[in-house]
């Protein structure tokens, strides 16, 4: 689990078919093999790593999944490590667990921020609102704004300054993890709605006779 503050943005030292090698320094404090971290927003498992550098098993899942198979060597990467025990929760219940995809559109000024707006398919907009929680590369926002398409967000100084957004160009892609407690929300009320139907397509079939 994670919160989608990001500790560290990383450099990409090496990439292969199976496996990412990233410098860092923050995030080595404590990581050891065997260990989850998110790159890019991407819950991958710590293979190995050295004194300013670790590498991280990358699955054919994941590279579908993501835009991971778009690094190369020297690339920014947001990176977090997994959330402690009693760690405070300072953004929102992340996974690491990508859903899709989105591009960037568009980047616009509104006084100090910058204004992002991002296209995603259906799967994905479908569970995005307005004031809702979003990951973007790992990076946890609010939605500004949304549309059937698209959806924005506000980039203040600090974020777009310790994170690899600052650097996003319109065309690039970004990860995207939606809120999960949207996804059980809709299950629960896709299940309790299928049984109320069940429910009164059986009544109509009984002959009931005061």
């Amino acid at each position: 689990m994670f919160t989608g503050i990001v500790e560290e943005v990383g450099k990409v030292r090496e990439v292969r078919a199976d496996r990412l090698t990233i410098k860092a320094r923050l995030v080595l404090t404590d990581l050891k093999p065997g260990d989850s971290i998110a790159v890019n927003g991407a819950c991958l498992t710590v293979a190995r790593r050295g004194e300013d550098w670790f590498a991280v098993a990358v699955m054919p899942e994941t590279i579908k999944r993501t835009n991971l198979s778009q690094l190369v060597s020297g690339d920014r990467v947001n990176l977090e490590r997994a959330l402690p025990l009693g760690g405070r929760l300072g953004g929102h219940f992340v996974q690491g667990h990508i859903d899709d995809v989105g591009r960037v559109l568009t980047l616009r000024r509104e006084k100090e921020a910058i204004v992002m707006r991002f296209a995603a398919p259906p799967e994905v907009m479908r569970y995005i609102v307005e004031k809702g929680f979003i990951a973007v590369d790992g990076v946890s926002l609010t939605v500004t704004a949304c549309d059937d398409a698209f959806f924005d967000v506000s980039l203040v100084k600090y974020t777009r300054e310790n994170t690899n957004l600052g650097e996003k160009r319109s065309g690039d892609l970004v990860n995207l993890e939606v809120d999960i407690l949207a996804k059980y929300i809709e299950k629960f009320t896709q299940e309790r709605t299928s049984k109320a139907s069940i429910t009164a397509e059986l009544l109509a079939t009984y002959d009931y006779k005061p």
